[in-house]
């Protein structure tokens, strides 16, 4: 990998930590913000995915310091819509997701063929993303839909 190609994907990296980040702040607010009769399961699987969004930012950034990168402090951005309900909730956080693994396409896209640990990383990444995506638009859907949730 060259210097141009090591700051192109510490760069991106970066964005990804920051997203990832806002990922922790965005679910641990939508954690607190959930009533109603199913509040504990959800609110368990909105903890859930801020523990995971923390540990996927510790890993970018362990990426970035491997690439003699500087870790970036800030977070990504924060929209408060003041809009609770769990329908709203839940397509925030896909919009947010969508973003996100954004910069995981445009990692692979630039680390492809220079660096197997980048690509794989990214790779991997993508398809857990995706995964997510995939169980956010089901819980977006009326029972008995088959049809994917469209945002």
């Amino acid at each position: 990998m060259n210097d141009q190609e090591k700051q192109r994907a510490v760069d991106i990296l970066n964005l990804i930590m920051e997203l990832e980040l806002a990922g922790v702040v965005r679910y641990t607010h939508y954690s607190l913000m959930v009533y109603g009769y199913n509040r504990i399961p959800i609110v368990s699987w909105l903890k859930s995915n801020a523990d995971e969004s923390l540990i996927h930012a510790h890993k970018a950034g362990e990426l970035v310091t491997l690439l003699g990168g500087h870790p970036s402090l800030k977070i990504g951005p924060l929209l408060e819509t003041a809009k609770h309900d769990i329908g709203d909730i839940l397509r925030e956080s896909l919009e947010h997701e969508k973003t996100a693994i954004a910069a995981y396409f445009e990692l692979l896209k630039v680390s492809e063929g220079v660096s197997v640990l980048l690509e794989e990383y990214a790779r991997e990444m993508i398809a857990g993303e995706e995964l997510h995506l995939d169980e956010v638009n089901k819980m977006l859907r009326k029972p008995g839909d088959v049809q994917p949730f469209s945002s």
